[in-house]
């Protein structure tokens, strides 16, 4: 799919690997639909990638209130015309173990909440704006493109039951969509990042980034722009669908 000109809608748009996949795609001519919670994040990453050449408008939304979904692509379609990408990218963290043991006794568990926030956002929002947005794209009948950003602890990483139950539902989700889909000229693959420079993770002390890198192969984080050049692949790439890249700098959990 050729960038210019084409509307990318963009979850979780307002900061982090959402803002850096935005402004890439904007500095390649494309109109941005950036969907997030918080106005003034957004504001700051519209004005961005209007700096950067490419057209961008606001929508606040809740990823897991179905109606507000609903509400936002119509509201995309409306403003724009037309919605040819989606990048699925809000997600949250809730870290906690499984059981927490200290001396031989049960101290903490993973809170029912701390499960259910996860997987709302992670993949049931998820599911509500791929859904939303690939019926648009049917009707539409000129195809497009789904990229669902899972993440590299999909393969299991302690401490995240909720996380890498999301994110594995992510990568299979895909899969699943891209064989649906297909007929309808849509494809959908995801991209499973490392660990990324991101504001949490930038935000380290030397000592524990030492910690973070020092299983990565390539002993650093991720930039977000290698994410954000990824997502660009996926999308130009006509004849890539229904896979997961890693990119992590070969890091294996």
């Amino acid at each position: 799919m050729q960038i210019q000109g084409k509307t990318i809608a963009v979850t979780g748009g307002g900061r982090g690997l959402g803002r850096a996949m935005a402004l890439e795609f904007a500095s390649r001519g494309a109109h941005l639909a950036l969907i997030d919670l918080n106005a003034q994040d957004l504001e700051e990453t519209r004005g961005r990638c209007v700096a950067a050449g490419g057209e961008a408008r606001t929508y606040l939304c809740n990823v897991t209130n179905e109606a507000q979904v609903v509400a936002t692509m119509d509201a995309i379609v409306r403003d724009f015309g037309t919605l040819d990408v989606l990048i699925n990218n809000a997600g949250i963290v809730k870290d906690a173990l499984l059981v927490k043991v200290k001396d031989g006794e049960v101290v903490g568990k993973m809170s029912l909440d701390q499960w259910n926030a996860v997987i709302g956002v992670n993949l049931t929002g998820v599911f509500l704006c791929g859904r939303e947005a690939a019926e648009r794209m049917v009707r539409q009948g000129k195809g497009g493109v789904i990229v669902n950003i899972s993440s590299i602890s999909k393969d299991g990483n302690a401490g995240q039951t909720n996380y890498t139950a999301a994110k594995a539902g992510v990568a299979a989700m895909s899969t699943t969509w891209a064989k649906e889909l297909a007929r309808f000229n849509i494809r959908v693959g995801a991209i499973a990042p490392g660990f990324c420079a991101t504001d949490i993770l930038a935000s380290m002390t030397p000592e524990t980034l030492a910690k973070v890198t020092a299983p990565v192969p390539l002993k650093r984080l991720g930039e977000p722009s290698e994410i954000a050049r990824t997502a660009v692949f996926i999308v130009e790439n006509d004849f890539f669908t229904g896979r997961t890249v890693q990119v992590d700098g070969g890091l294996r959990i």
